[in-house]
Formats: structure tokens, C-alpha cells, sequence
């Protein structure tokens, strides 16, 4: 009966069927932000892919390989894209993890 109601209300409907067509799914806008990096990064579908998994699993991602060959390119596509901000830490051999979190002291 209550969805009779809803369905027969002229107001409801359309607002139904309006919000189906601007609203697109999480996996079309994945699609779209997969593609849209794409275009920075060439034939590297699998680091992109990899980078996204990361990013939508809220973790922390260290990519490393040799120099040249777009490592940062791929980090700045990936900011631009999701409207983030892009920060970079070159790192050294010497250099530890707490000379960048710091260190708690209790």
C-alpha cells in the first residue's frame, strides 16, 4: 500500500527518476577516474589500478622503481584528479620514518 502511495504521487516520481539520472555509480566513477589518470600515464594500467585500490582502501602507498619512470607523475595525476593536493618526500638512505611522523613522548 505505501508503495502504491509513493509511486502514484506525481512529485515523488520525478524526483525519483531525476535522481536516477544525475546520480552515476561508484564503479562509473571509478571507471572515469581510472581513464582520466590514464591519460597522464600511458600503459600503466596496472599501477593506476593499484594506486586506486590504495586510495579507496584509505591506506598509505610507497611507490618505488627505478628513476624516470613516472612515479611522480602518477602521484600528481592522482591528486588533480580526486581534487587533492600533491606533496613529495625524497627520500634518502639515512633517512628514518620518525624524521618525518616525528616521535611521541610520554
Amino acid at each position: 500500500m505505501l508503495h502504491s502511495e509513493a509511486v502514484s504521487s506525481p512529485a515523488v516520481a520525478s524526483s525519483e527518476s531525476t535522481t536516477a539520472t544525475t546520480t552515476t555509480l561508484p564503479t562509473e566513477q571509478l571507471r572515469t577516474l581510472e581513464q582520466n589518470i590514464a591519460k597522464v600515464i600511458v600503459g600503466k594500467e596496472e599501477a593506476i589500478r593499484l594506486c586506486l585500490v590504495a586510495l579507496l582502501a584509505r591506506g598509505h602507498l610507497l611507490i618505488e622503481d627505478i628513476p624516470g619512470v613516472g612515479k611522480t607523475t602518477l602521484a600528481r595525476a592522482i591528486a588533480a584528479s580526486v581534487g587533492g593536493t600533491f606533496r613529495r618526500v625524497q627520500f634518502t638512505s639515512d633517512l628514518l620514518p620518525s624524521d618525518i611522523l616525528g616521535v611521541s613522548m610520554f
